[in-house]
C-alpha cells in the first residue's frame, strides 16, 4: 500500500495497489492506446475492398484518427488539470472502448471513419498518466516511471503490428477492433481500480474558445499534410488551407495571450525549456515514423524486384517488433543517464543514436536479419530521446499545468509523425519502380527516406544542445523533499529564472 502527498496541495493519495501498481497500470493504458493506432497498419492496403470504396476515400480511417488525436491530446491534458487526470484518463480509454465496438460493427466507410475519429480521442491519457505519475510518485521512482510511460507509444505500436497482423491474415479483420475494444476495457477497469485520483487541481476554468480556436488550426494544418499527395501539393484546396492554418493560429495565439485562463499558456510554453524541448520532439517524431513506413513495405515487396524481402504480413510485424522491446529495455537506463548528467544529456544521446542508426540503415537492407538489428537500434535511440522529453516539460512547469503541458508535447510528436507519413509518401511515390501492371517503391526511395529521417534526427540534436544544462527539475528535487514528507511552517522553495514560481505549501 502506498500513501503520497501531492506537491502542493496537502492531501493525501492512497495508491490501492502500490506505487509499481500505478506505473503498471498506467503504462499498460499506454501501450493500449498504442494498440489501437496501429492495429490499422497491417490492413491498410485492402482497406478499400473491405470498405467497398475508393482508395483516397479509404486513407480517412487514418487520417481521421491523426487529426482527432492531434485535436484531443492538449484538450483532454487541460481538462484532467482542471477536474482530475484519473478521471479524465477513464473517459479517454471509454472513447477509446466505443470508438472500437463502432469500428468493429460496421464494413462501412463512413461509420468506420467515425469510429477511428473516436477512437483517437484516447491519445490523451498517455500525458495525462505522465501527470499522475508526477503527482503521485517520490522524485526517486519519477524519473524511471515517466520514462517507461513516455516509451509506451512506441512499445505497443510495434508490438501490436506483429498482432494485428496476424489476426488480418488468419482471422476476420473485424477482430481487430473488438481486441482493441477489450484492452481498453481492461486498462478502464484497472485503473479505476488500482490508479488514485490526485487532487492537485488548476485554477479557473475550461477554455472553450481557445479549444474550438486550436482544433481549428490543427485540422487547417494536418489535413493538407495527410492529404497533399492524393489533392497535389500545388492544388489551391492544400494551399488556401495552410494560409486558413496560419491565420487561425495567429488569431488563437492573441487570443490566449488575453485569455485570463486560456487553454494552453503560451508565455510557459515559450520558455527556453519547453520550446526547444517541443521543437526536438518534432525532430524525434518525424525520425521515427520513417522505419514503421519503410521497413513493412520492404520486408513484404516480392523478391522478384531484386531487393524485396518476400515476408508475409506477421513475419513483417515481427521483425518490426524488436524495435518496441528495445525501447523498454532502455527506458530504466534513460532514467538513470537523466539523474546522472540531465534529461538534456539524455535527449541529445538519444538523437545520436537514432542518426547513426538510419544511415547505417541506408547499408542494412538486404536481408531479413538486417532489418531486425535496424529496429533494435532505432527502438534504443527512441527510447532514449522520448524518455527524456517528459521530465525536460515537467522541470519547466507548474504541476497544475503537468497535464496541458505534457499533452502539447505529445501533439508535437504527432505533427512530426504526420509529416514524415506526408515527406516519406511522396519520396517513395516518386522514387518508384515498375513491377508488372503497377509501381513500387524502390530501393532508392528507401534510402532516401532514411537520410531524411537522419537529418530530422540531427536537426534535432541541434536544436537540443540549446537547451538549458542545468534544468528546473534538477534545481526542484534538491529544493523539494519527496512528497508526503513535510516542508516546515515556514519553508517555500524559491523560484528560478527557468521554471514558474516555486511548489508552495498551502
Amino acid at each position: 500500500m502506498g500513501e503520497r502527498i501531492a506537491a502542493g496541495t496537502g492531501g493525501p493519495i492512497r495508491a490501492a495497489g502500490g506505487e509499481r501498481g500505478i506505473v503498471a497500470v498506467l503504462a499498460f493504458g499506454g501501450i493500449s492506446v498504442a494498440v489501437m493506432q496501429t492495429l490499422i497498419v497491417p490492413i491498410v492496403a485492402r482497406l478499400p475492398a473491405l470498405l467497398d470504396t475508393s482508395t483516397s476515400n479509404a486513407s480517412w480511417v487514418i487520417t481521421s484518427t491523426l487529426l482527432s488525436g492531434a485535436v484531443a491530446t492538449p484538450i483532454m491534458g487541460r481538462l484532467g488539470d482542471l477536474y482530475g487526470k484519473r478521471r479524465i484518463v477513464l473517459l479517454s480509454l471509454g472513447l477509446m472502448v466505443l470508438g472500437s465496438l463502432v469500428c468493429g460493427s460496421t464494413s462501412a466507410l463512413v461509420p468506420m471513419v467515425a469510429g477511428r475519429a473516436v477512437q483517437g480521442f484516447a491519445m490523451g491519457a498517455i500525458p495525462l498518466g505522465i501527470g499522475i505519475m508526477r503527482d503521485a510518485l517520490p522524485p526517486e521512482r519519477l524519473g524511471s516511471a515517466m520514462a517507461f510511460m513516455s516509451s509506451s507509444l512506441g512499445v505497443g505500436g510495434a508490438l501490436g503490428m506483429p498482432l494485428a497482423a496476424y489476426v488480418a491474415q488468419y482471422t476476420d479483420w473485424h477482430m481487430l477492433f473488438f481486441g482493441s475494444a477489450g484492452l481498453g476495457a481492461l486498462a478502464m477497469l484497472l485503473v479505476a481500480l488500482l490508479v488514485p485520483e490526485t487532487p492537485l487541481r488548476a485554477p479557473g476554468g475550461f477554455d472553450v474558445l481557445g479549444a474550438l480556436g486550436l482544433a481549428a488550426g490543427l485540422v487547417t494544418l494536418l489535413l493538407p499534410i495527410s492529404k497533399g499527395a492524393d489533392w497535389g501539393w500545388s492544388s489551391p484546396t492544400v494551399l488556401g488551407l495552410f494560409a486558413s492554418s496560419a491565420v487561425l493560429f495567429a488569431g488563437w495565439g492573441l487570443l490566449e495571450l488575453r485569455t485570463a485562463d486560456p487553454l494552453v499558456d503560451l508565455r510557459a510554453t515559450a520558455r527556453r525549456q519547453v520550446l526547444l524541448t517541443n521543437l526536438a520532439s518534432i525532430m524525434v517524431g518525424l525520425a521515427f515514423y520513417a522505419l514503421t513506413l519503410v521497413l513493412p513495405q520492404l520486408l513484404q515487396l516480392p523478391a522478384a524486384t531484386g531487393y524485396g524481402l518476400g515476408q508475409s504480413m506477421v513475419v513483417s510485424g515481427l521483425c518490426v517488433a524488436p524495435m518496441g522491446l528495445a525501447m523498454m529495455a532502455v527506458s530504466s537506463l534513460s532514467a538513470r543517464l537523466s539523474r546522472a548528467r540531465g534529461p538534456k544529456v539524455s535527449l541529445m544521446a538519444g538523437l545520436v543514436v537514432l542518426a547513426a542508426a538510419y544511415l547505417l540503415g541506408t547499408l542494412l537492407l538486404a536481408a531479413v536479419w538486417q532489418t531486425v538489428v535496424l529496429s533494435v537500434l532505432i527502438g534504443v535511440g527512441i527510447g532514449i530521446a522520448y524518455s527524456a522529453m517528459p521530465a525536460l516539460i515537467l522541470g519547466a512547469v507548474d504541476p497544475s499545468e503537468s497535464g496541458a503541458a505534457n499533452g502539447l508535447n505529445t501533439l508535437m510528436r504527432s505533427i512530426g509523425t504526420s509529416t514524415s507519413s506526408a515527406v516519406v509518401g511522396v519520396v517513395l511515390a516518386r522514387m518508384s519502380v515498375p513491377l508488372g501492371p503497377t509501381r513500387v517503391p524502390g530501393l532508392d526511395g528507401f534510402r532516401t527516406a532514411f537520410l531524411i529521417a537522419a537529418g530530422a534526427a540531427l536537426l534535432g540534436l541541434v536544436i537540443a544542445a540549446f537547451l538549458p544544462s542545468s534544468t528546473a527539475a534538477e534545481r526542484r528535487a534538491e529544493a523539494v523533499p519527496a512528497p508526503g514528507r513535510d516542508l516546515g511552517p515556514d519553508a517555500v522553495p524559491a523560484p528560478d529564472a527557468e521554471s514558474p514560481a516555486g511548489l508552495r505549501r498551502p
